[in-house]
Protein backbone atom coordinates (compact mmCIF):
# COMPACT_ATOMS: atom_id res chain seq x y z
CA UNK A 1 0.00 0.00 0.00
CA UNK A 2 2.96 2.28 0.67
CA UNK A 3 4.01 1.91 -2.96
CA UNK A 4 0.53 2.90 -4.08
CA UNK A 5 0.54 5.99 -1.87
CA UNK A 6 3.97 6.98 -3.14
CA UNK A 7 2.77 6.53 -6.71
CA UNK A 8 -0.23 8.78 -6.14
CA UNK A 9 1.98 11.33 -4.42
CA UNK A 10 4.44 11.25 -7.34
CA UNK A 11 1.58 11.79 -9.81
CA UNK A 12 0.28 14.72 -7.78
CA UNK A 13 3.71 16.32 -7.54
CA UNK A 14 4.31 15.83 -11.29
CA UNK A 15 0.99 17.44 -12.17
CA UNK A 16 1.71 20.29 -9.78
CA UNK A 17 5.07 20.94 -11.45
CA UNK A 18 3.62 20.79 -14.96
CA UNK A 19 0.66 23.02 -14.20
CA UNK A 20 2.74 25.35 -12.06
CA UNK A 21 5.02 25.81 -15.06
CA UNK A 22 1.97 26.43 -17.21
CA UNK A 23 0.33 29.08 -15.04
CA UNK A 24 3.36 30.83 -13.58
CA UNK A 25 5.53 30.78 -16.70
CA UNK A 26 3.51 30.07 -19.85
CA UNK A 27 0.58 32.40 -19.11
CA UNK A 28 2.84 35.43 -18.44
CA UNK A 29 4.89 34.46 -21.52
CA UNK A 30 1.80 34.44 -23.72
CA UNK A 31 0.70 37.83 -22.40
CA UNK A 32 4.16 39.26 -23.01
CA UNK A 33 4.13 37.79 -26.51
CA UNK A 34 0.74 39.37 -27.23
CA UNK A 35 1.94 42.72 -25.88
CA UNK A 36 5.01 42.51 -28.12
CA UNK A 37 2.83 41.84 -31.18
CA UNK A 38 0.61 44.81 -30.35
CA UNK A 39 3.67 46.99 -29.92
CA UNK A 40 5.01 45.84 -33.30
CA UNK A 41 1.68 46.60 -34.96
CA UNK A 42 1.69 50.08 -33.42
CA UNK A 43 5.24 50.70 -34.65
CA UNK A 44 4.28 49.52 -38.13
CA UNK A 45 1.21 51.70 -38.08
CA UNK A 46 3.30 54.71 -37.08
CA UNK A 47 6.23 54.28 -39.43
CA UNK A 48 5.66 51.31 -41.72
CA UNK A 49 8.48 48.93 -42.56
CA UNK A 50 10.21 47.30 -45.48
CA UNK A 51 11.19 43.67 -45.66
CA UNK A 52 14.63 42.94 -47.09
CA UNK A 53 14.61 40.35 -49.84
CA UNK A 54 16.85 37.30 -50.16
CA UNK A 55 16.43 36.20 -53.76
CA UNK A 56 14.73 38.12 -56.54
CA UNK A 57 11.33 36.56 -57.30
CA UNK A 58 11.40 33.65 -59.69
CA UNK A 59 15.08 33.69 -60.64
CA UNK A 60 18.10 31.52 -59.99
CA UNK A 61 20.30 32.87 -57.19
CA UNK A 62 23.70 34.42 -58.07
CA UNK A 63 25.51 31.28 -56.90
CA UNK A 64 23.64 29.25 -59.53
CA UNK A 65 21.59 27.27 -57.02
CA UNK A 66 17.86 27.15 -57.65
CA UNK A 67 15.96 28.55 -54.66
CA UNK A 68 12.44 29.61 -53.85
CA UNK A 69 12.19 33.38 -53.56
CA UNK A 70 12.09 34.25 -49.89
CA UNK A 71 10.22 37.55 -49.91
CA UNK A 72 9.83 40.36 -52.46
CA UNK A 73 12.93 42.50 -52.86
CA UNK A 74 11.15 45.25 -50.91
CA UNK A 75 7.66 45.23 -49.52
CA UNK A 76 5.88 48.56 -49.82
CA UNK A 77 6.39 50.71 -46.75
CA UNK A 78 2.70 50.88 -45.91
CA UNK A 79 0.74 51.26 -42.73
CA UNK A 80 -1.01 48.32 -41.12
CA UNK A 81 -4.55 48.77 -42.38
CA UNK A 82 -7.94 47.25 -41.97
CA UNK A 83 -8.20 43.86 -43.65
CA UNK A 84 -11.29 44.86 -45.65
CA UNK A 85 -9.55 47.98 -46.99
CA UNK A 86 -6.53 45.94 -48.12
CA UNK A 87 -8.75 43.42 -49.89
CA UNK A 88 -10.53 46.20 -51.75
CA UNK A 89 -7.28 47.59 -53.20
CA UNK A 90 -6.66 44.85 -55.76
CA UNK A 91 -8.88 43.01 -58.27
CA UNK A 92 -9.93 39.61 -56.92
CA UNK A 93 -11.65 36.35 -57.69
CA UNK A 94 -14.38 35.74 -55.14
CA UNK A 95 -14.33 32.35 -53.37
CA UNK A 96 -17.76 31.13 -52.31
CA UNK A 97 -17.45 27.46 -51.39
CA UNK A 98 -19.54 25.19 -49.22
CA UNK A 99 -17.16 25.53 -46.25
CA UNK A 100 -14.95 28.54 -47.06
CA UNK A 101 -15.36 32.02 -48.44
CA UNK A 102 -12.81 34.67 -49.38
CA UNK A 103 -10.92 35.69 -52.48
CA UNK A 104 -7.81 35.22 -54.63
CA UNK A 105 -5.73 38.28 -55.51
CA UNK A 106 -5.16 38.66 -59.24
CA UNK A 107 -2.02 40.60 -58.34
CA UNK A 108 0.44 37.82 -57.55
CA UNK A 109 -2.22 35.14 -57.80
CA UNK A 110 -2.04 34.69 -54.03
CA UNK A 111 -4.64 32.82 -52.02
CA UNK A 112 -4.62 35.31 -49.18
CA UNK A 113 -8.23 35.61 -48.06
CA UNK A 114 -9.89 32.56 -46.52
CA UNK A 115 -12.72 32.64 -43.98
CA UNK A 116 -14.03 29.40 -42.47
CA UNK A 117 -17.77 29.00 -42.56
CA UNK A 118 -19.40 27.29 -39.60
CA UNK A 119 -16.64 28.17 -37.13
CA UNK A 120 -16.84 31.28 -34.99
CA UNK A 121 -14.35 32.88 -32.66
CA UNK A 122 -16.48 32.44 -29.52
CA UNK A 123 -19.77 30.88 -28.47
CA UNK A 124 -21.42 34.31 -28.22
CA UNK A 125 -24.27 34.93 -30.70
CA UNK A 126 -23.08 36.86 -33.73
CA UNK A 127 -19.42 36.12 -33.11
CA UNK A 128 -17.30 36.61 -36.28
CA UNK A 129 -16.20 33.62 -38.35
CA UNK A 130 -12.66 32.33 -38.08
CA UNK A 131 -10.29 34.11 -40.48
CA UNK A 132 -7.51 31.79 -41.64
CA UNK A 133 -5.70 33.75 -44.40
CA UNK A 134 -5.17 37.51 -44.56
CA UNK A 135 -3.35 39.68 -47.17
CA UNK A 136 -0.07 41.56 -46.86
CA UNK A 137 -0.74 45.00 -45.44
CA UNK A 138 -3.24 43.78 -42.84
CA UNK A 139 -2.33 43.20 -39.21
CA UNK A 140 -1.47 39.49 -39.53
CA UNK A 141 -0.62 38.49 -43.14
CA UNK A 142 -0.98 34.77 -43.80
CA UNK A 143 -1.26 33.36 -47.32
CA UNK A 144 -0.35 30.68 -49.86
CA UNK A 145 1.74 31.61 -52.90
CA UNK A 146 2.64 29.63 -56.01
CA UNK A 147 5.18 30.33 -58.72
CA UNK A 148 8.10 29.14 -60.82
CA UNK A 149 11.84 29.60 -60.73
CA UNK A 150 13.75 29.79 -64.04
CA UNK A 151 17.24 30.59 -65.28
CA UNK A 152 18.35 34.22 -65.28
CA UNK A 153 16.88 36.33 -68.05
CA UNK A 154 13.61 34.41 -68.30
CA UNK A 155 10.71 36.48 -66.93
CA UNK A 156 8.41 34.41 -64.74
CA UNK A 157 5.34 35.46 -62.74
CA UNK A 158 6.06 36.87 -59.29
CA UNK A 159 4.24 38.52 -56.37
CA UNK A 160 3.58 41.69 -58.41
CA UNK A 161 2.35 39.95 -61.57
CA UNK A 162 -1.23 40.84 -62.53
CA UNK A 163 -2.96 37.75 -63.91
CA UNK A 164 -5.93 37.49 -66.25
CA UNK A 165 -8.80 35.27 -65.05
CA UNK A 166 -11.43 33.47 -67.09
CA UNK A 167 -14.10 34.04 -64.41
CA UNK A 168 -14.71 36.17 -61.33
CA UNK A 169 -16.02 33.62 -58.86
CA UNK A 170 -14.90 30.20 -57.64
CA UNK A 171 -17.39 27.85 -56.00
CA UNK A 172 -17.27 24.30 -54.74
CA UNK A 173 -16.57 21.87 -57.58
CA UNK A 174 -15.47 24.68 -59.89
CA UNK A 175 -12.16 25.74 -61.49
CA UNK A 176 -10.76 29.15 -62.35
CA UNK A 177 -7.84 29.61 -64.75
CA UNK A 178 -5.31 32.44 -64.46
CA UNK A 179 -3.12 33.35 -67.45
CA UNK A 180 -0.02 35.50 -67.90
CA UNK A 181 2.19 35.98 -70.97
CA UNK A 182 5.79 37.01 -70.32
CA UNK A 183 6.08 38.68 -73.74
CA UNK A 184 9.00 36.43 -74.72
CA UNK A 185 7.17 33.35 -75.92
CA UNK A 186 6.18 31.77 -72.61
CA UNK A 187 2.59 31.59 -71.43
CA UNK A 188 2.00 30.67 -67.82
CA UNK A 189 -1.27 29.29 -66.51
CA UNK A 190 -2.54 28.58 -63.03
CA UNK A 191 -5.71 26.52 -62.67
CA UNK A 192 -7.26 26.60 -59.18
CA UNK A 193 -9.96 24.06 -58.36
CA UNK A 194 -11.95 23.95 -55.11
CA UNK A 195 -13.66 20.82 -53.78
CA UNK A 196 -16.70 20.79 -51.49
CA UNK A 197 -14.60 21.34 -48.36
CA UNK A 198 -11.11 22.77 -47.71
CA UNK A 199 -8.90 21.35 -50.48
CA UNK A 200 -7.74 23.44 -53.41
CA UNK A 201 -5.79 21.93 -56.30
CA UNK A 202 -3.40 24.34 -57.99
CA UNK A 203 -2.06 23.28 -61.40
CA UNK A 204 0.88 25.38 -62.56
CA UNK A 205 1.59 25.16 -66.29
CA UNK A 206 3.85 26.77 -68.87
CA UNK A 207 3.61 26.68 -72.68
CA UNK A 208 6.85 27.22 -74.58
CA UNK A 209 6.42 29.05 -77.89
CA UNK A 210 10.12 29.92 -78.23
CA UNK A 211 12.75 28.17 -80.30
CA UNK A 212 14.70 26.91 -77.29
CA UNK A 213 13.97 24.55 -74.41
CA UNK A 214 13.21 26.19 -71.08
CA UNK A 215 13.71 24.72 -67.60
CA UNK A 216 11.37 25.85 -64.83
CA UNK A 217 10.94 24.67 -61.22
CA UNK A 218 7.46 25.06 -59.75
CA UNK A 219 7.28 26.03 -56.09
CA UNK A 220 4.58 26.57 -53.48
CA UNK A 221 4.84 28.29 -50.13
CA UNK A 222 2.80 29.23 -47.09
CA UNK A 223 3.93 32.47 -45.44
CA UNK A 224 2.92 33.74 -42.01
CA UNK A 225 3.92 37.20 -40.84
CA UNK A 226 4.28 37.68 -37.11
CA UNK A 227 4.56 35.09 -34.36
CA UNK A 228 1.03 34.06 -33.35
CA UNK A 229 0.04 33.75 -29.72
CA UNK A 230 -0.05 30.03 -28.94
CA UNK A 231 -1.72 28.19 -26.10
CA UNK A 232 1.71 27.08 -24.95
CA UNK A 233 0.59 23.69 -23.63
CA UNK A 234 3.19 20.96 -23.80
CA UNK A 235 0.62 18.46 -25.11
CA UNK A 236 -0.25 20.52 -28.19
CA UNK A 237 1.99 21.43 -31.12
CA UNK A 238 1.34 24.76 -32.84
CA UNK A 239 3.61 25.99 -35.62
CA UNK A 240 5.44 24.50 -38.62
CA UNK A 241 4.52 20.87 -39.20
CA UNK A 242 4.91 18.19 -41.84
CA UNK A 243 5.47 14.56 -42.71
CA UNK A 244 8.78 14.65 -44.58
CA UNK A 245 11.14 11.85 -45.59
CA UNK A 246 9.14 9.38 -43.53
CA UNK A 247 9.29 11.41 -40.30
CA UNK A 248 7.00 13.79 -38.46
CA UNK A 249 8.52 17.28 -38.33
CA UNK A 250 7.21 19.53 -35.56
CA UNK A 251 9.68 22.40 -35.04
CA UNK A 252 8.44 25.28 -32.92
CA UNK A 253 8.45 28.88 -34.09
CA UNK A 254 11.50 29.54 -31.90
CA UNK A 255 13.30 26.52 -33.42
CA UNK A 256 12.91 28.04 -36.90
CA UNK A 257 14.08 31.44 -35.63
CA UNK A 258 17.21 29.80 -34.19
CA UNK A 259 17.95 27.65 -37.26
CA UNK A 260 16.75 30.15 -39.93
CA UNK A 261 16.14 27.24 -42.30
CA UNK A 262 15.47 23.51 -42.16
CA UNK A 263 15.54 21.72 -45.51
CA UNK A 264 15.01 18.07 -46.43
CA UNK A 265 14.56 16.04 -49.61
CA UNK A 266 11.30 14.12 -49.53
CA UNK A 267 9.16 12.00 -51.79
CA UNK A 268 5.52 12.41 -50.92
CA UNK A 269 4.35 13.71 -47.58
CA UNK A 270 3.13 17.22 -46.82
CA UNK A 271 4.06 20.34 -44.83
CA UNK A 272 2.54 23.57 -43.60
CA UNK A 273 1.68 25.56 -40.50
CA UNK A 274 -0.82 24.45 -37.88
CA UNK A 275 -2.78 26.13 -35.12
CA UNK A 276 -4.74 24.34 -32.44
CA UNK A 277 -7.74 23.64 -34.70
CA UNK A 278 -6.77 25.09 -38.11
CA UNK A 279 -4.28 23.97 -40.73
CA UNK A 280 -2.68 25.36 -43.88
CA UNK A 281 -0.78 22.58 -45.65
CA UNK A 282 0.85 21.97 -49.02
CA UNK A 283 0.58 18.49 -50.53
CA UNK A 284 2.92 17.78 -53.48
CA UNK A 285 2.59 14.90 -55.95
CA UNK A 286 3.23 11.84 -53.78
CA UNK A 287 5.51 10.17 -56.36
CA UNK A 288 7.92 13.07 -56.97
CA UNK A 289 10.98 14.06 -55.00
CA UNK A 290 10.71 17.60 -53.67
CA UNK A 291 12.83 19.95 -51.61
CA UNK A 292 10.87 20.88 -48.49
CA UNK A 293 11.88 23.71 -46.18
CA UNK A 294 10.88 25.60 -43.07
CA UNK A 295 12.32 29.12 -43.12
CA UNK A 296 12.45 32.27 -41.03
CA UNK A 297 12.97 35.84 -42.23
CA UNK A 298 13.39 39.02 -40.24
CA UNK A 299 10.61 41.23 -41.55
CA UNK A 300 9.94 44.93 -41.30
CA UNK A 301 8.90 46.55 -38.00
CA UNK A 302 10.64 43.69 -36.15
CA UNK A 303 8.02 41.22 -37.41
CA UNK A 304 9.18 37.64 -37.88
CA UNK A 305 8.09 35.84 -41.05
CA UNK A 306 7.72 32.06 -41.13
CA UNK A 307 7.58 30.07 -44.34
CA UNK A 308 6.87 26.45 -45.23
CA UNK A 309 7.66 25.70 -48.87
CA UNK A 310 8.11 23.06 -51.55
CA UNK A 311 10.39 23.25 -54.59
CA UNK A 312 10.10 20.77 -57.47
CA UNK A 313 13.02 19.66 -59.63
CA UNK A 314 13.41 21.58 -62.93
CA UNK A 315 10.97 20.64 -65.69
CA UNK A 316 12.45 20.85 -69.18
CA UNK A 317 9.92 22.26 -71.64
CA UNK A 318 10.96 21.75 -75.32
CA UNK A 319 9.98 24.29 -78.00
CA UNK A 320 6.30 24.02 -78.88
CA UNK A 321 5.55 21.89 -75.80
CA UNK A 322 4.00 22.51 -72.41
CA UNK A 323 4.39 21.12 -68.90
CA UNK A 324 2.48 21.34 -65.64
CA UNK A 325 2.46 20.15 -62.05
CA UNK A 326 -0.30 19.84 -59.44
CA UNK A 327 0.07 20.96 -55.83
CA UNK A 328 -2.76 20.73 -53.35
CA UNK A 329 -3.48 23.28 -50.63
CA UNK A 330 -5.49 22.36 -47.56
CA UNK A 331 -6.80 25.49 -45.83
CA UNK A 332 -9.36 24.79 -43.17
CA UNK A 333 -10.46 23.06 -39.99
CA UNK A 334 -8.82 19.84 -38.82
CA UNK A 335 -11.97 17.71 -38.84
CA UNK A 336 -10.81 14.18 -38.02
CA UNK A 337 -12.93 12.18 -40.44
CA UNK A 338 -12.25 14.67 -43.22
CA UNK A 339 -8.49 14.59 -42.66
CA UNK A 340 -8.55 10.78 -42.68
CA UNK A 341 -10.70 10.71 -45.82
CA UNK A 342 -8.33 13.06 -47.66
CA UNK A 343 -5.37 10.93 -46.63
CA UNK A 344 -6.95 7.74 -47.91
CA UNK A 345 -8.57 9.07 -51.09
CA UNK A 346 -5.59 11.17 -52.23
CA UNK A 347 -2.99 8.74 -50.85
CA UNK A 348 -1.35 11.45 -48.73
CA UNK A 349 1.25 9.82 -46.54
CA UNK A 350 0.32 10.14 -42.81
CA UNK A 351 -1.93 13.13 -43.32
CA UNK A 352 -3.82 12.04 -40.19
CA UNK A 353 -0.86 13.31 -38.13
CA UNK A 354 -1.92 16.85 -39.01
CA UNK A 355 -3.98 16.37 -35.84
CA UNK A 356 -1.68 16.15 -32.84
CA UNK A 357 -2.69 12.77 -31.40
CA UNK A 358 0.42 12.64 -29.21
CA UNK A 359 2.48 9.78 -27.85
CA UNK A 360 -0.58 7.69 -27.03
CA UNK A 361 -1.79 7.68 -30.64
CA UNK A 362 -2.86 4.05 -30.28
CA UNK A 363 -5.23 5.12 -27.47
CA UNK A 364 -6.10 8.70 -28.36
CA UNK A 365 -7.52 8.08 -31.81
CA UNK A 366 -9.67 5.04 -30.85
CA UNK A 367 -11.00 6.99 -27.84
CA UNK A 368 -11.94 9.86 -30.14
CA UNK A 369 -13.72 7.56 -32.58
CA UNK A 370 -15.58 5.91 -29.69
CA UNK A 371 -16.69 9.32 -28.39
CA UNK A 372 -17.66 10.45 -31.89
CA UNK A 373 -19.76 7.31 -32.37
CA UNK A 374 -21.45 7.74 -28.98
CA UNK A 375 -22.11 11.39 -29.76
CA UNK A 376 -23.88 10.32 -32.94
CA UNK A 377 -26.16 8.10 -30.86
CA UNK A 378 -26.67 10.34 -27.82
CA UNK A 379 -26.52 13.71 -29.55
CA UNK A 380 -24.18 15.29 -26.97
CA UNK A 381 -20.45 14.97 -26.44
CA UNK A 382 -20.88 15.38 -22.68
CA UNK A 383 -23.17 12.34 -22.59
CA UNK A 384 -20.67 10.57 -24.84
CA UNK A 385 -17.95 11.20 -22.23
CA UNK A 386 -20.18 9.75 -19.49
CA UNK A 387 -21.03 6.68 -21.58
CA UNK A 388 -17.40 6.16 -22.57
CA UNK A 389 -16.38 6.29 -18.89
CA UNK A 390 -18.85 3.50 -18.12
CA UNK A 391 -17.32 1.48 -20.95
CA UNK A 392 -13.78 2.06 -19.69
CA UNK A 393 -14.87 1.03 -16.19
CA UNK A 394 -16.36 -2.16 -17.60
CA UNK A 395 -13.14 -3.01 -19.46
CA UNK A 396 -11.01 -2.46 -16.34
CA UNK A 397 -13.46 -4.13 -13.95
CA UNK A 398 -11.38 -7.33 -13.43
CA UNK A 399 -8.34 -5.21 -12.54
CA UNK A 400 -10.42 -3.03 -10.23
CA UNK A 401 -11.83 -6.11 -8.51
CA UNK A 402 -8.32 -7.42 -7.83
CA UNK A 403 -7.24 -3.99 -6.61
CA UNK A 404 -10.18 -3.44 -4.25
CA UNK A 405 -9.82 -6.93 -2.77
CA UNK A 406 -6.17 -6.15 -2.03
CA UNK A 407 -7.13 -2.77 -0.55
CA UNK A 408 -9.74 -4.46 1.65
CA UNK A 409 -7.13 -6.85 2.99
CA UNK A 410 -4.77 -3.94 3.58
CA UNK A 411 -7.48 -2.11 5.49
CA UNK A 412 -7.96 -5.12 7.80
CA UNK A 413 -4.22 -5.20 8.49
CA UNK A 414 -4.09 -1.56 9.59
CA UNK A 415 -4.02 -2.31 13.37
CA UNK A 416 -1.12 -4.74 12.99
CA UNK A 417 0.76 -2.30 10.75
CA UNK A 418 0.36 0.46 13.35
CA UNK A 419 1.76 -1.82 16.03
CA UNK A 420 4.75 -2.67 13.84
CA UNK A 421 5.34 1.02 13.19
CA UNK A 422 5.25 1.76 16.92
CA UNK A 423 7.65 -1.07 17.64
CA UNK A 424 10.16 -0.58 14.79
CA UNK A 425 9.50 3.02 13.78
CA UNK A 426 13.14 4.06 14.14
CA UNK A 427 14.50 1.04 12.30
CA UNK A 428 13.23 1.45 8.75
CA UNK A 429 14.92 -1.68 7.44
CA UNK A 430 13.49 -3.88 10.19
CA UNK A 431 10.06 -2.27 9.80
CA UNK A 432 10.01 -3.07 6.09
CA UNK A 433 11.08 -6.65 6.77
CA UNK A 434 8.33 -7.17 9.35
CA UNK A 435 5.72 -5.64 7.04
CA UNK A 436 6.78 -7.95 4.23
CA UNK A 437 6.39 -10.91 6.60
CA UNK A 438 2.95 -9.63 7.58
CA UNK A 439 1.92 -9.34 3.94
CA UNK A 440 3.25 -12.80 3.19
CA UNK A 441 1.47 -14.39 6.13
CA UNK A 442 -1.90 -12.97 5.13
CA UNK A 443 -1.25 -13.34 1.38
CA UNK A 444 -1.55 -9.63 0.66
CA UNK A 445 0.15 -7.98 -2.32
CA UNK A 446 0.61 -4.25 -1.51
CA UNK A 447 1.32 -3.48 -5.17
CA UNK A 448 -1.94 -5.02 -6.41
CA UNK A 449 -3.80 -1.76 -5.92
CA UNK A 450 -1.41 0.13 -8.19
CA UNK A 451 -2.17 -1.72 -11.42
CA UNK A 452 -5.53 -0.06 -12.26
CA UNK A 453 -3.99 3.35 -11.57
CA UNK A 454 -1.02 2.65 -13.83
CA UNK A 455 -3.28 1.38 -16.61
CA UNK A 456 -5.69 4.31 -16.40
CA UNK A 457 -3.04 7.05 -16.46
CA UNK A 458 -2.49 6.70 -20.27
CA UNK A 459 -6.27 6.56 -20.76
CA UNK A 460 -6.68 9.76 -18.74
CA UNK A 461 -4.03 11.61 -20.76
CA UNK A 462 -5.43 10.25 -24.03
CA UNK A 463 -8.89 11.52 -23.12
CA UNK A 464 -7.39 14.87 -22.11
CA UNK A 465 -5.71 15.01 -25.50
CA UNK A 466 -8.99 14.29 -27.32
CA UNK A 467 -10.90 16.97 -25.41
CA UNK A 468 -8.13 19.53 -25.74
CA UNK A 469 -7.02 19.09 -29.36
CA UNK A 470 -9.89 17.82 -31.52
CA UNK A 471 -12.04 20.45 -33.20
CA UNK A 472 -15.13 18.29 -32.70
CA UNK A 473 -14.93 19.13 -28.98
CA UNK A 474 -14.51 22.86 -29.63
CA UNK A 475 -17.64 24.76 -28.58
CA UNK A 476 -19.40 21.44 -27.93
CA UNK A 477 -22.04 22.14 -25.23
CA UNK A 478 -23.15 20.01 -22.32
CA UNK A 479 -26.10 21.03 -20.15
CA UNK A 480 -26.70 24.05 -17.96
CA UNK A 481 -23.85 26.53 -17.86
CA UNK A 482 -21.34 24.40 -19.80
CA UNK A 483 -21.40 25.82 -23.34
CA UNK A 484 -17.95 24.55 -24.37
CA UNK A 485 -16.57 21.22 -23.14
CA UNK A 486 -13.07 22.18 -24.35
CA UNK A 487 -13.00 25.30 -22.13
CA UNK A 488 -12.86 25.55 -18.30
CA UNK A 489 -16.04 25.72 -16.24
CA UNK A 490 -17.07 29.40 -16.62
CA UNK A 491 -18.61 29.68 -13.12
CA UNK A 492 -16.65 30.86 -10.09
CA UNK A 493 -17.08 30.94 -6.34
CA UNK A 494 -15.77 34.53 -6.43
CA UNK A 495 -19.22 35.79 -7.50
CA UNK A 496 -21.06 32.87 -5.91
CA UNK A 497 -21.44 31.17 -9.28
CA UNK A 498 -23.25 34.11 -10.87
CA UNK A 499 -25.53 35.03 -7.97
CA UNK A 500 -23.64 38.24 -7.18
CA UNK A 501 -24.08 40.99 -9.82
CA UNK A 502 -20.52 41.29 -11.07
CA UNK A 503 -18.19 39.37 -13.34
CA UNK A 504 -15.09 37.44 -12.39
CA UNK A 505 -11.92 39.56 -12.69
CA UNK A 506 -8.91 38.34 -14.65
CA UNK A 507 -6.57 36.98 -11.98
CA UNK A 508 -3.75 36.15 -14.41
CA UNK A 509 -1.57 33.32 -13.05
CA UNK A 510 -3.82 33.15 -9.98
CA UNK A 511 -6.82 32.21 -12.13
CA UNK A 512 -6.51 28.68 -10.71
CA UNK A 513 -8.12 30.10 -7.55
CA UNK A 514 -11.30 30.93 -9.50
CA UNK A 515 -12.82 27.46 -9.49
CA UNK A 516 -16.29 26.59 -10.78
CA UNK A 517 -19.06 24.20 -9.83
CA UNK A 518 -17.80 21.11 -11.65
CA UNK A 519 -14.26 21.25 -10.15
CA UNK A 520 -15.85 21.52 -6.69
CA UNK A 521 -18.05 18.50 -7.42
CA UNK A 522 -14.96 16.65 -8.58
CA UNK A 523 -13.15 17.49 -5.31
CA UNK A 524 -16.10 16.26 -3.23
CA UNK A 525 -16.30 13.00 -5.19
CA UNK A 526 -12.56 12.48 -4.80
CA UNK A 527 -12.79 13.06 -1.02
CA UNK A 528 -15.63 10.53 -0.74
CA UNK A 529 -13.64 7.98 -2.71
CA UNK A 530 -10.57 8.41 -0.52
CA UNK A 531 -12.68 7.83 2.60
CA UNK A 532 -13.22 4.28 1.38
CA UNK A 533 -9.48 3.62 1.13
CA UNK A 534 -7.29 2.45 4.02
CA UNK A 535 -5.85 5.30 6.07
CA UNK A 536 -2.05 5.46 5.75
CA UNK A 537 -0.36 4.50 9.04
CA UNK A 538 1.97 7.50 8.79
CA UNK A 539 0.09 10.55 10.22
CA UNK A 540 1.90 13.01 7.97
CA UNK A 541 1.14 10.95 4.91
CA UNK A 542 -2.47 10.59 6.01
CA UNK A 543 -2.84 14.39 6.26
CA UNK A 544 -1.25 14.87 2.85
CA UNK A 545 -3.70 12.46 1.27
CA UNK A 546 -6.64 14.12 2.96
CA UNK A 547 -5.51 17.39 1.36
CA UNK A 548 -5.24 15.87 -2.12
CA UNK A 549 -8.94 16.39 -3.02
CA UNK A 550 -8.56 20.12 -2.26
CA UNK A 551 -5.31 20.23 -4.20
CA UNK A 552 -6.83 18.57 -7.25
CA UNK A 553 -9.92 20.77 -7.05
CA UNK A 554 -7.82 23.87 -7.67
CA UNK A 555 -5.47 22.00 -10.00
CA UNK A 556 -8.27 20.95 -12.36
CA UNK A 557 -10.24 24.17 -12.00
CA UNK A 558 -8.64 25.55 -15.16
CA UNK A 559 -8.82 22.30 -17.13
CA UNK A 560 -11.35 21.68 -19.89
CA UNK A 561 -14.82 21.15 -18.42
CA UNK A 562 -15.16 17.88 -20.34
CA UNK A 563 -12.16 16.43 -18.51
CA UNK A 564 -13.44 17.56 -15.10
CA UNK A 565 -16.85 16.04 -15.86
CA UNK A 566 -15.11 12.79 -16.82
CA UNK A 567 -13.07 12.73 -13.59
CA UNK A 568 -16.11 13.48 -11.43
CA UNK A 569 -18.20 10.78 -13.08
CA UNK A 570 -15.27 8.36 -12.92
CA UNK A 571 -14.93 9.01 -9.17
CA UNK A 572 -18.64 8.36 -8.59
CA UNK A 573 -18.49 5.12 -10.57
CA UNK A 574 -15.35 4.11 -8.65
CA UNK A 575 -17.13 4.75 -5.33
CA UNK A 576 -20.05 2.56 -6.40
CA UNK A 577 -17.73 -0.09 -7.79
CA UNK A 578 -15.46 -0.07 -4.75
CA UNK A 579 -18.32 -0.17 -2.24
CA UNK A 580 -19.94 -3.08 -4.10
CA UNK A 581 -16.76 -5.14 -4.40
CA UNK A 582 -15.66 -4.51 -0.82
CA UNK A 583 -19.07 -5.61 0.50
CA UNK A 584 -18.99 -8.71 -1.67
CA UNK A 585 -15.46 -9.66 -0.70
CA UNK A 586 -15.43 -8.55 2.92
CA UNK A 587 -12.83 -10.62 4.75
CA UNK A 588 -12.80 -11.86 8.34
CA UNK A 589 -10.53 -10.14 10.81
CA UNK A 590 -7.00 -11.52 10.46
CA UNK A 591 -5.49 -13.56 13.25
CA UNK A 592 -3.53 -11.52 15.77
CA UNK A 593 0.19 -11.63 15.22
Amino acid sequence: MTDQKNLLLAIAVSLAILLGFQFFYEVPRQKAQLAKQQEQAEKAAAAGGATPGTVAPGTVAPDGVTRIPGQPAALPSTLVRDRADVLAETPRIVIEGARISGSIALKGGRIDDVVLKGYRQTTAPGSPNIVLFAPTGSAHPYYAEFGMVAQAGVPVPGPDTVWTADKRTLGSGETVTLTWDNGQGLTFTRRIALDDAYMLTVTQGVENKTAQAVAVSPYALISRHGTPVTKGFYILHEGPVGWLAGKLAEPSYSDIVDDQERTVKTTGGWLGITDDYWLAALIPPQDKEMTASFKHFAGGANKDIYQSDLLAPPMSVPPGASASMDTRLFAGAKITNMIDEYGERLNIDRFDLAIDWGWFYFLTKPIFHAMHWLNGILGNFGLAILALTVGIKAVFFPLAQTSYKAMNKMKLLQPDMLKLRERFGEDRQRLNQEMMLLYKKHKVNPAAGCLPILVQIPVFFALYKVIFTTIEMRHAPFYGWIKDLSAPDPTSWINLFGILPYGVPDLGPLSILSIGIWPILMGISMWLQMKLNPTPPDPIQAKMFMLMPFFFTFLLGSFAAGLVIYWTWNNLLSILQQWTIMRKHKLPEPAKT
